[in-house]
């Protein structure tokens, strides 16, 4: 409900709405000294993944810029914000409306008068003045929301490259680990040979045939699980990819491949090279702006308006004579229900809930680099240590095989033997994959190479 204002209740309001000051800037989360574990190494570029050497990667992550589906549903929403941005600002401009009208009188009856015709036409101008800074403030909300859109968008990118990477290698790993259990199923089956042709001339127990039959289905068992997840990869990339059927088996060597060697840059530096920090604090610039805006609708406003009209027997003189208007209203909210205030205190609300949260990702983001971090040192340090276990692994069935064929030894060590060296062989895969990923993580962590590029 509004009213004209005398000036008192306009002074009365105008004090009421200064005591709302913005609030002040709050103290954001200390950024960690230094990192632990960082290492030197190049900075992070934003096509890192090249650092793969493989063509085959390059090619699947520009498919997937092209047609992934949240990415380009992350484009339409930056054109929306963008529409939506210029509603904002089209306020703070005059609003012009013109009309015209075309009837044709004459009386009923056939008296033998003639029908005449008649035009009509108007121009009307109206103006917000902005006086608290009001229409400004919503389009100043409009410009951030704008900003995080982009940001969103850019975010979303490094999201999907980093995940298609990780699917890759795993789809990679899998490949090898498939080709190592067809290695050791096949060696499982020689050695079933063996003591077949032991059992047949009656220098073996029917227990130990049994043991390793057992060995040959175990073996055949986990090959066709493997499988299982090589066919589930592919089909997670399919998805990545904006394709409907199973992505194609790799032909890349998991061994060929080395981990991007990155260095972390300074801490205090991450805040400004990770998109969803930079879309958080877009978010939170324009839940300031809202709130502005909200505590300025309590404050009265001032409208300016303008008219022509015009009317006449023909078009030429339409305007020949006008009639003019001008007026000047300033309106204030009475009586509402206390609606703008909820409105006001939501927004209150609401700028707190994105300062937490704007809080809570900026000390995530340190937590990812420094487990990134970590990750690369400790698996780096396990890898080093699964070479020697292979190594030790392989001799002990060479020696195992030996024996057992000598006759020095029962099938039982050659049975353990077998299963360690499946194992460690298998266990160097998930570590060589478990270093690829570290790179991954740690691009991922430190933005993938993102800046804030000039709005476009």
């Amino acid at each position: 409900m509004t009213r004209y204002l005398t000036p008192a209740l306009c002074a009365a309001l105008l004090l009421g709405g200064c005591s709302h000051k913005p609030e002040a800037p709050a103290e954001l989360p200390a950024a960690p000294a230094q990192w632990r574990h960082a290492q030197n190494g190049e900075a992070v570029t934003d096509t890192w993944w090249r650092s793969f050497a493989s063509a085959e990667l390059d090619a699947l992550i520009d498919q997937a810029l092209r047609n992934n589906q949240d990415l380009a549903a992350a484009a339409a929403r930056l054109r929306q914000a963008e529409a939506s941005s210029r509603a904002a600002g089209a306020p703070l401009l005059p609003r012009l409306d013109g009309n015209l009208g075309a009837s044709r009188e004459g009386r009923l009856g056939g008296n033998g008068e003639t029908a005449g015709n008649r035009y009509s036409g108007g121009l009307a101008a109206s103006y917000e003045v902005d006086l608290w800074g009001r229409l400004a403030a919503d389009y100043d909300a409009a410009q951030a929301e704008l900003t995080a859109s982009r940001f969103d968008r850019d975010a979303l990118r490094l999201s999907l490259t980093a995940t298609l990477v990780e699917a890759w290698l795993r789809q990679v790993t899998l490949d090898e680990r498939l080709r190592l259990a067809d290695l050791n199923l096949n060696n499982a089956e020689r050695v079933l040979s063996t003591v077949q042709a032991r059992a047949n001339a009656g220098a073996t127990t029917p227990l130990e045939l049994a043991q390793q039959r057992g060995l040959v289905a175990e073996q055949r068992r986990s090959r066709e699980e493997l499988r299982q997840q090589a066919d589930d990869v592919r089909s997670n990339l399919a998805v990545l990819l904006g394709q409907g059927e199973p992505a194609a088996t790799s032909s890349a060597s998991l061994a060929a491949l080395q981990a991007p060697s990155l260095g972390a840059g300074l801490p205090s530096e991450l805040l400004l090279r990770r998109p969803d920090l930079a879309r958080a604090e877009a978010q939170l610039s324009a839940a300031d702006a809202n709130l502005r805006a909200a505590r300025a609708a309590l404050l009265p406003r001032l409208n300016l308006s303008a008219g022509a009209n015009g009317s006449a027997g023909s078009l030429n003189r339409l305007f020949a004579n006008p009639l003019y208007s001008l007026a000047a209203a300033l309106t204030a909210p009475i009586f509402d229900g206390g609606a703008l205030a909820a409105e006001r205190d939501r927004s209150d609300a609401r700028r707190e809930e994105l300062l937490a949260n704007y809080r809570q990702r900026i000390i995530e983001a340190f937590a990812d680099v420094q487990v990134a971090l970590n990750a690369g040192t400790g698996v780096e340090a396990q890898w080093r240590a699964q070479q020697e276990v292979q190594a030790q692994a392989e001799r002990a069935l060479q020696l195992a095989e030996r024996r057992y064929q000598a006759g020095a030894d029962d099938l039982l060590n050659l049975l353990d033997a077998q299963r360690t060296l499946y194992a460690a062989e298998d266990q160097s895969a998930l570590l060589r994959l478990a270093r690829l990923q570290s790179g991954v993580a740690l691009a991922r962590a430190l933005g993938g190479g993102w800046s804030a590029a000039p709005a476009r």
